[in-house]
């Protein structure tokens, strides 16, 4: 039977995608609409995987086949019929897009802007002529400082930095910076046949000798013997024997210069950025234009300056300008002032208004939070004018203080109110309070989640007796009362001096669980996770882990300018910074290889009778190993099918069928099950099977603890949220929490998380406290607040208005302090 469509409605029928049980729904148009659930329920799966992914496809059917191969295109969802559905606009929390020309300027489309104005109406020096827009920007030919090409700063190879010890010999690789493999040897050798010692330590060759073999231009090529001595080379000469081949010669800064520029490979481009020094460019002075372009001055700055103030100071210059003097020799001049101002303060207006205003024009997308870049481009959408479209965001709330959260829902109100409607992804109690309408999925996770529990207005939701979203939506479940712990050793710091931070000194209560909070850009994170951990690890002579890829030279690394430990280091042991970058970055990388609880699988499958039969060892059942491995897909389990103009498709693979192995390791079972169905199980499910194993039964209970019960061991890295990410490596600790005296930090952990598993991860902190160790975490939840030792918070405002304690004490005293943001907030679960 046919159903008919509901008109100013999006009619979903039988989706099914990941865990979505054939799911039928109705949704209001126009309305602010929230998808809630525990973690892992599927309301991403229903509001992403299916809503914006059909939305997505249906436009790009109306464009050519040529311009669609340049969107990222998702997959085509699993649904039966989606009827009423607008275009979609998806703002994802993506980790800031790589690029660092991208900026707060060049996304918010500010920066073109404040170009137009400089040229349009700058002040020019007498006798100069009137420039176009695009010579204000460093990344086009006719704005770029010639001397750094854009950069701002400069990059060379000194003696210093390629020849670490110059005691070495050439043998030895004193010269560093050249390749490791063959081709160094084969540059050792090339100097051997040119009649040079490579035996001699470095510092005792001539220095005309030592620049040429760094800094030639020159690339002779030249007959190698391959590992004969110097004498044997002269005699090989000689007599004109046949050399093992010819070698062209490459100097050293030439070889780092070259590879830097050229090679694909993120690894070798760390490699010899190492051997490179970047200062500022003695030409812009790390301004990044010509000098033609930062003679004009606009208010008394050139555009790099202007560039580099807070938006908020921003915006109280244009708004003087709206009001312009006409001017009577440059009438145009004041209109085009009046116009250009009149935008950037309505475009500057909605930043502010989404707690923005401490950002700059300059400031590279990379070193924003995913919580900031999502509101920087939803600032951007609320001036767009665009109206009949869904919005569809993920958790907008993440990053956000309480007391930002109220300005963001004004932000989301404009939206609406222009004729668009949206689909939020959220665990925040205040935002879905203030939604029109509510879908509930659950009741739990993954398999046991998946279907809807409601849809319908908010105060409906409180008569579901299944959803454990209305039990804290509507108060039914106050925090638990906590007695907070009192500190004997404190950690102290002082004269922190970074980012908005001025020598500011702070003492951290050891063996506790502190919560650093306040606004959103008041310094929380320059304080924890940035100064606080290197001064912890410089103290301990670790380094802070960094991330696989190479960082990028044009980013300007905030370092730590002043401070120093004064105080506690004897209380801490290790230094533990879970953070929600990813746990892998192939599929390959996954929960149970994480975790190192695959390890203990492996060896359980090894120990069966017919495993040592065929004489199997714990490596055979890995699918990285070619000798279990499916040959087809090498352990990937899946083929990629090229698809002309389409999206890449992945297929499980046709011979191992997506089980990743080949058929004789499948042949081994541990209690019935085989390896690949033991990778398919869920941690649930595997809590149950491997109850007689005591190492492999601890590891899951820790990952059902932290609220990971629904994901599947084999699931693949890449498929994991950065709060997945973060609860692994968590649980990964909390499995070998024997040691004490560990330092534990955590920036944002409840990102992600439904309030019912924040409970669940509270309880888990704790248990590192009670074991001897120390928890900070950053943190704006109030639960989370309310349920620590000792809160700090940071403040009072953003930016350039914050960086100072406003509040420190138990939850119960900074509840009570008037100057604080976060008081009020924090009252109401105390």
């Amino acid at each position: 039977m046919q159903q008919h469509s509901t008109p100013g409605f999006v009619n979903v029928r039988g989706a099914r995608e990941h865990n979505l049980k054939n799911v039928d729904l109705i949704i209001p148009r126009d309305a602010l609409v929230v998808f809630t659930g525990i973690s892992g329920s599927g309301k991403s799966s229903l509001a992403f995987g299916t809503l914006y992914a059909e939305a997505q496809r249906r436009y790009l059917e109306s464009v050519s086949p040529y311009a669609r191969r340049l969107f990222h295109q998702m997959p085509v969802p699993e649904v039966d019929e989606i009827e009423g559905l607008p275009p979609a606009v998806a703002l994802q929390q993506q980790r800031g897009t790589p690029t660092t020309r991208s900026s707060v300027g060049s996304v918010s489309t500010l920066s073109n802007l404040m170009r137009m104005l400089f040229s349009r109406a700058g002040d020019y020096p007498k006798g100069q002529d009137i420039i176009h827009a695009e010579a204000f920007s460093p990344n086009t030919p006719e704005g770029a400082c010639p001397t750094c090409h854009g950069m701002g700063r400069i990059y060379d190879a000194t003696e210093e930095s390629m020849v670490p010890d110059p005691n070495l010999t050439i043998r030895e690789r004193a010269v560093a910076a050249w390749p490791t493999a063959w081709q160094g040897q084969n540059y050792r050798d090339i100097l051997t046949t040119m009649g040079y010692d490579v035996d001699k330590p470095w510092k005792d060759l001539p220095q005309k000798l030592r620049n040429w073999i760094l800094f030639t231009e020159e690339q002779p090529t030249v007959p190698v013997y391959a590992s004969f001595t110097l004498e044997e080379v002269k005699d090989a000469l000689k007599r004109k024997m046949e050399p093992s081949y010819m070698g062209t010669f490459m100097g050293a800064r030439k070889y780092v210069m070259h590879t830097f520029a050229n090679t694909q490979s993120a690894m070798m481009k760390k490699r010899v950025q190492q051997y490179m020094l970047s200062t500022p460019c003695p030409e812009c002075h790390g301004k990044r234009l010509r000098r033609e372009s930062l003679s004009v001055k606009f208010g008394g700055m050139d555009i790099a300056e202007i560039s580099a103030i807070p938006l908020k100071r921003l915006y109280e210059m244009m708004q003087g300008k709206i009001k312009a003097v006409p001017d009577e020799q440059h009438p145009e001049k004041a209109m085009v002032i009046q116009r250009i101002a009149v935008d950037l303060v309505a475009r500057l207006q909605v930043m502010l208004d989404l707690g923005l205003g401490y950002l700059s024009l300059e400031r590279s997308t990379p070193t924003l939070s995913p919580g900031e870049l999502q509101r920087l481009r939803l600032a951007t959408q609320v001036r767009s004018n665009l109206f009949g479209v869904v919005y569809v965001l993920d958790e907008p709330s993440a990053g956000l203080h309480p007391a930002d959260t109220q300005s963001l829902l004004r932000a989301l109100d404009r939206l609406k109110a222009a004729g668009n409607s949206l689909f939020v992804v959220e665990h925040d109690l205040e935002v879905i309070r203030h939604a029109d309408w509510i879908v509930d999925v659950g009741p739990l996770a993954g398999e046991k989640g998946g279907t809807i529990l409601y849809s319908g207005a908010t105060e409906g939701l409180e008569r579901i007796a299944g959803s454990i979203t209305a039990k804290y939506l509507f108060n039914k479940l106050p925090p638990a009362r906590h007695e907070p712990r009192t500190a004997s050793h404190w950690l102290q710091l002082q004269g922190i001096t970074r980012n908005n931070l001025q020598q500011l000194d702070v003492s951290f209560p050891l063996h506790l669980f502190t919560a650093v909070t306040g606004v959103s850009g008041s310094g929380k994170s320059s304080l924890v996770s940035q100064a606080l951990v290197e001064l912890v690890a410089a103290h301990l002579g670790t380094s802070v882990a960094e991330e696989e890829e190479a960082p990028d030279l044009a980013e300007d690394k905030p370092e730590t300018l002043e401070g120093r430990i004064v105080g506690g280091m004897d209380q801490v042991k290790r230094m533990l910074l879970v953070d929600q970058k990813a746990i892998g970055r192939t599929p390959r990388s996954n929960l149970a290889t994480y975790t190192g609880l695959f390890d203990h699988v492996r060896k359980l499958f090894a120990a069966t009778k017919a495993a040592k039969a065929r004489k199997y060892d714990a490596g055979r059942f890995s699918f990285n190993m070619p000798k279990g491995r499916c040959e087809n897909c090498n352990g990937e389990g899946f083929v990629m099918v090229e698809l002309l103009f389409l999206p890449s498709v992945y297929a499980p693979c046709p011979v191992c069928h997506g089980s990743r192995y080949n058929a004789k390791t499948l042949e081994i079972k541990y209690k019935e099950k085989n390896i690949a169905e033991v990778l398919q199980m869920t941690v649930d499910e595997a809590y149950h099977f491997f109850e007689d194993d005591s190492a492999v039964h601890h590891s899951l209970h820790v990952l059902r603890e932290v609220g990971l019960g629904y994901l599947r061991l084999g699931q693949p890295a890449t498929e994991l949220s950065g709060g997945e990410a973060q609860r692994i490596k968590l649980a990964t600790e909390l499995q070998r929490m024997g040691r004490g005296n560990t330092l534990y930090i955590l920036d944002e952990p409840t990102t992600g998380l439904h309030p019912a598993d924040v409970d669940k991860l509270m309880v888990q902190l704790n248990l590192l406290v009670d074991a001897g160790n120390t928890v900070i975490v950053v943190e704006h939840n109030m639960r989370v607040l309310a349920g620590s030792d000792w809160v700090i918070d940071i403040g009072p405002g953003a930016g350039e208005e914050g960086g100072k304690i406003v509040a420190q004490g138990t939850p119960g005293e900074v509840a009570k302090v008037k100057e604080s943001k976060t008081a009020a907030f924090l009252g109401r679960y105390l």
